[in-house]
């Protein structure tokens, strides 16, 4: 059905779906089980959603899974071009030097950096994370301004890093709400995966490359558990043993984080319980895709007639498992517009309600520019519509 009213075109769409609950607030769920860590959380890939959380803004030592920002710059940085995975690091004295898990690297050897990252993915290598930090920054301490940067842009506002590896470090903490944010912007990158869902490789090192260090994930998730496709481990005696952790089933991925537990095991069985309960609880309902062509709209005096409507962004939709419940999708676009049209200009909205709730909104753009219409451009649509006649 189609409503016009003062230029907008009003598209309407109910969607039938199962669901436990009359109402859906997933952001403030309430815990329904304990679980044994310090500061937890669950939250849902998609939406971004709060599924289960446990003192999750509180700030703690998060060892080894401070990398996670290490490798998130990095990749952001292979996809700019400013760096290679081919690109040679000579490794320092500095780097060689780093206590804990590390690869053994000798100072004066060269690694690149594809070799180096799969290091930080699968052995946690803190001499591979130091040498890459160098060489993308010039140093550790100017890299550590820059991971810091980046997290006060993606929000992350109870973080403080202090060094690349997550050893003891005064200063140095983190949340579980944090780690979320920063592992679901990770895995927006196809290339980690690559590494991520490695269960065991080879590495070698020294001078001579004459030494082969034998590289198994320290996230045992990836071969333990159904869908598992990430993140990072770490463990220190003021940390404890934590995770954050990431599997996907069909259309529903999961991130849990947890952190402070008393052993290692205990943080792998704590977080096959978050993960369980998600899948086995909800489902995530998929309205929209980015780039999604949701319409058409004329553009008036412009240099095309039109020009395609499409979504700004995915538009997936998390929702528990259940009985009916109706989902209401409704599309507003404008009818025409004036030219010119910049790139990605609003043109509309998607509004997704549920139960009569807007639970979200994503904008409707234009997919290209359309420039005023020029002379020629005006004698050429007289002739054509004389053509049409």
């Amino acid at each position: 059905m189609i409503f016009l009213h003062k230029n907008k075109r009003y598209f309407s769409a109910f969607l039938g779906i199962l669901i436990l609950l009359s109402s859906i607030n997933i952001s403030s769920a309430e815990p329904v089980f304990e679980i044994d860590g310090k500061s937890v959380i669950l939250i849902d890939y998609n939406s971004g959603n709060i599924i289960y959380e446990k003192n999750s803004h509180d700030k703690l030592p998060p060892a080894s899974i401070t990398k996670i920002m290490v490798l998130l710059i990095a990749m952001e940085s292979l996809e700019r071009g400013t760096i290679n995975l081919n690109d040679e690091v000579v490794i320092s004295g500095n780097a060689a030097g780093m206590g804990g898990s590390q690869v053994y690297l000798e100072e004066g050897e060269i690694q690149t950096i594809e070799n180096l990252l799969k290091a930080i993915c699968l052995r946690s290598a803190n001499d591979a994370s130091v040498a890459l930090a160098e060489h993308m920054s010039g140093s550790e301490e100017l890299f550590v301004k820059k991971m810091n940067e980046h997290a006060k842009e993606l929000g992350m506002n109870n973080t403080n890093f202090m060094n690349v590896t997550g050893l003891p470090n005064e200063g140095h903490y983190t949340t579980a709400y944090d780690i979320g944010i920063m592992s679901k912007e990770l895995l927006k990158h196809p290339k980690i995966h690559d590494w991520l869902n490695l269960w065991m490789s080879e590495m070698k090192v020294g001078k001579n490359k004459d030494v082969v260090q034998s590289l198994v994930n320290t996230n045992r998730l990836i071969r333990d558990y159904e869908g598992a496709n990430g993140i990072k481990t770490g463990s220190t005696s003021e940390a404890g043993f934590c995770l954050s952790a990431s599997a996907k089933r069909g259309n529903l991925q999961l991130i849990a984080v947890i952190l402070g537990c008393e052993t290692s095991k205990i943080r792998f069985n704590e977080t096959k319980k978050l993960l369980d309960y998600g899948f086995a609880n909800y489902d995530s309902i998929t309205v929209g895709r980015k780039n999604d062509l949701m319409g058409k709209v004329l553009v008036e005096k412009g240099s095309s007639e039109e020009v395609e409507a499409i979504l700004e962004r995915d538009a997936c939709i998390l929702l528990p498992k259940g009985s009916e419940g109706n989902l209401e999708k409704e599309i507003i676009i404008s009818e025409s517009i004036l030219a010119p049209v910049d790139n990605h200009e609003k043109l509309g909205e998607l509004i997704i309600k549920f139960n009569g709730k807007e639970i979200d909104k994503i904008n409707i753009i234009a997919k290209n520019s359309v420039d005023k219409a020029n002379f020629k451009d005006m004698l050429k649509k007289v002739f054509d519509n004389l053509l049409k006649k």
